[in-house]
């Protein structure tokens, strides 16, 4: 029994009837208090509910059940609500009481807190009346200790001050070391105190005695040493007066080390003046020989006389490689027109297995760098006297440049540019002189790098270009064999074609063999096609060994520098002869074609009566392809790529001019496309397997090669497909057209009818009609 909601309830009252909670409040009630009870329900409906209970007249029979049944629910709701609303109230009653008591223990916390401040107050007072008393005896104390050592100072200063004047006087020197060092930094601690006038004095009296020390000491050097430049033996007291030296001012020491240093060279000085023969290049071993032997004799006599990090040795090997350097600078300047590039080098290479020895003889320490050959960087003495012979480099870039010209008049003349081969399996190779040539360039750049790493380095880089572009020019490109110009047919061979309408198909295909060998042309050998593959390789191998030498010369070089090694223009030179090389190639087997494709084009097509095998022209070109490429692959079995760019640009060259010549085998009848289309099959199949023709090894040839052919034949074979067509009914005719040849042009669609034999007035027709059904398309 279903209850009307019109009839019951009014729409006020249904409204009354829903207790409606926000989303959130509804959501949270359901986690909580999870349900299944109907009347829990937010969207519950007092009518839908009773309807479910009351489902038919019937069931009102026990409405007397279901009516106890929710009396006893509302009784025991009620029940719980009343215990509810005493539990809010005691626990309304116990929040107030817990909350008195936070009041309380919040107020005796304050007041403990306040306490605990009070008392780290008093006890803060406390510590400060402590310690300031501990910093007053701590500052005594550190008073007392620096007057104490002050004094002590002072005592030592005044006792050290008179010892030394008496031992300055007795030139006790082993004894003035210790005691003048140790004076020194007493002196440290009374810089502070310059204005107190004792002080001042004592001050005064050790500069004194230091300036004494200094005169005394350079005196008794100069007296040790006036008379010659070798004393048999070391002397004690000079090997004391050293230590004294350096416990001095620095100057004292460079000042006397510089005297003696200049003392030691008078004699290299006088020997090897400008004026005097063994002052030039070629005598310039003798230079360093004596430098040599002088550090020998010095080391044995005087070595011990002076402290061993004054390095005495290595300074006298460096002021004879400043002087060295400056004496050669001039002399070489003056007499620049005597120098050759032999004596150059010799100069150089003499300095540099010198220099090579000074560092490992010696650590470098007194090396003024700012001074040195900053150019180069392994070692502080590398280039510390061969920095004199940069500006003179010029000399050997241009013995280079002559050296590199008569290697390129050599190699051309020489019988290695014969590039015939003895055995007809030998591949192509690269030109020998090619290897020669980059093992120079490599001994040259690593000399000019043991001599200069910046500008000498960019103009050998500048001779270099300017011979790999010879070597492109005159060994390369002049000697790749040149095609002669094609002849044309003979007149034998037209009056031949003349008489074709008159014989029969059979004996039109017997004549075909002496009809192509009319149109047969001059052609390389299987020697000239192994040069122009030779030459080739030989480029292909400069190519790469060019970008090497680039790569070599921007880590020689210096860094400022390295950007302006450039040999892309080479490079490309290079690149150049192996297109020309390849194009050579291919127009030497289109011209082998070429007579095939004339006598195709000469046959009377329109006589065919018959279809039979491929015609002799196609066996022709087969076998044109089965002698050529197989000796270029061979040749070039170690450039594959190059070898199938012969076959693409072959094939790119080759197929349209098939297809022109197609065009050209007319008039032509339906016998004679049909055989024309199993000749074109036959030859489409042939140039799909042309990179490995007549090879035992049967591999797959490359993609793009392969998608060549297939579209240039296939389109071909469309040709001949649209030209089997009959001509009516001619929307037939043109549909297939455009649907075989949906890429062609109309003077396309022009020529197959020519090759119908339209007649002009039907052309124009079927033109137009072509144009509509095209443009509705």
């Amino acid at each position: 029994m279903d209850v009307n909601n019109d009839e019951s309830l009014s729409d006020d009252d249904q409204q009354e009837l829903f207790i409606s909670f926000p989303f959130e409040v509804q959501k949270a009630i359901d986690q909580v208090l999870p349900s299944k009870d109907p009347l829990d329900k937010p969207d519950f409906n007092t009518i839908d509910y009773i309807n479910t209970l009351f489902p038919t007249e019937q069931s009102l029979a026990n409405i007397d059940d279901v009516v106890a049944d929710m009396e006893g629910k509302i009784v025991s709701i009620d029940e719980d609500i009343s215990t509810v609303v005493r539990t809010q109230t005691t626990a309304s009653q116990d929040g107030r009481q817990a909350l008195e008591e936070s009041q309380k223990l919040i107020k005796q916390l304050f007041v403990h807190m306040r306490d605990v401040k009070e008392r780290a107050e008093k006890s803060e007072e406390m510590v400060r009346e402590i310690t300031r008393d501990i910093k007053q005896l701590d500052c005594a104390k550190r008073n007392l200790t620096l007057a104490i050592t002050t004094l002590n100072h002072l005592h030592m200063l005044v006792g050290g001050v008179d010892t030394l004047k008496t031992l300055t006087q007795k030139r006790l020197y082993g004894e003035i070391a210790l005691p003048l060092q140790a004076i020194s930094e007493v002196m440290a601690h009374f810089e502070n105190y310059s204005d107190i006038s004792q002080i001042k004095s004592l001050s005064d009296q050790v500069n004194s005695i230091r300036f004494e020390l200094a005169e005394q000491i350079t005196k008794d050097f100069h007296q040790a040493f006036t008379a010659s430049a070798k004393v048999t033996l070391p002397s004690k007291q000079l090997q004391q007066a050293c230590l004294v030296v350096s416990a001095l001012d620095v100057k004292v020491k460079n000042d006397l080390l510089k005297w003696f240093v200049d003392l030691q060279l008078v004699e290299y000085k006088h020997l090897f003046q400008s004026t005097e023969d063994t002052a030039w290049l070629d005598k310039i071993d003798k230079r360093y020989a004596w430098l040599k032997r002088h550090l020998l004799e010095f080391e044995e006599r005087l070595g011990t006389m002076f402290p061993q990090n004054w390095e005495v040795s290595e300074r006298i090997a460096v002021q004879f490689c400043n002087h060295t350097r400056e004496e050669l600078s001039a002399l070489m300047q003056k007499r620049r027109h005597e120098i050759d590039v032999k004596l150059l080098l010799f100069a150089i290479q003499k300095t540099t297995n010198f220099e090579n020895l000074l560092s490992r003889r010696f650590s470098g320490v007194t090396v003024d760098v700012d001074k040195a050959n900053e150019t180069f960087e392994n070692s502080v003495w590398n280039g510390i006297i061969g920095g004199c012979f940069v500006a003179h480099l010029r000399i050997y870039i241009d013995s280079v440049d002559r050296n590199l010209q008569d290697l390129i008049e050599r190699f051309q003349q020489d019988e290695k540019l014969n590039f015939t081969t003895e055995t007809s399996d030998t591949q192509a190779t690269v030109i020998p002189s090619c290897a020669d040539l980059f093992v120079f360039y490599k001994k040259s750049m690593i000399q000019c790098h043991q001599l200069d790493k910046s500008q000498s380095m960019l103009d050998l880089t500048k001779v270099f270009q300017k011979y790999l572009r010879e070597y492109a020019f005159k060994l390369l490109q002049n000697n790749i064999p040149k095609i002669e110009q094609q002849p044309q047919l003979k007149g034998s061979v037209q009056s031949l074609t003349r008489d074709l309408p008159r014989i029969s198909t059979s004996g039109l295909m017997q004549n075909f063999s002496s009809l192509l060998k009319e149109g047969e042309i001059t052609r390389f050998t299987k020697e000239e096609q192994t040069k122009v593959c030779c030459i080739l390789t030989t480029a292909e191998y400069c190519l790469e060994t060019t970008q090497q030498l680039a790569e070599k010369l921007k880590e020689k070089i210096d860094k400022d520098l390295a950007e302006k090694i450039d040999f892309t223009n080479e490079q490309g030179h290079f690149q150049s002869v192996i297109a020309n090389c390849i194009q050579i190639l291919v127009q030497d087997l289109e011209n082998a074609c070429e007579p095939a494709l004339t006598t195709m084009s000469k046959i009377q097509w329109q006589n065919i009566d018959s279809v039979g095998d491929q015609s002799p022209y196609i066996t022709a070109l087969t076998t044109h392809f089965k002698t050529t490429v197989p000796v270029v692959r061979h040749c070039l079995s170690n450039s594959r790529k190059y070898f199938t760019q012969f076959c693409i640009r072959f094939v790119n060259s080759f197929i349209p001019k098939f297809i022109q010549t197609i065009y050209k085998c007319k008039p032509i009848n339906t016998e004679g496309a049909e055989q024309l289309l199993l000749d074109t099959h036959m030859l489409k199949t042939v140039l799909l397997n042309l990179p490995s023709i007549a090879s035992q090894i049967n591999r797959q040839a490359p993609a793009p090669y392969t998608k060549v052919v297939n579209k240039g034949m296939s389109k071909a074979e469309m040709i001949l497909k649209v030209v089997m067509t009959p001509i009516e009914p001619a929307k037939a005719f043109v549909d297939q057209f455009l649907k075989l040849l949906p890429e062609s042009q109309q003077s396309e669609f022009v020529k197959i009818l020519e090759m119908k034999s339209v007649k002009r007035q039907e052309q124009a027709s079927l033109i137009e009609l072509c144009k509509r059904v095209e443009s509705k398309n």
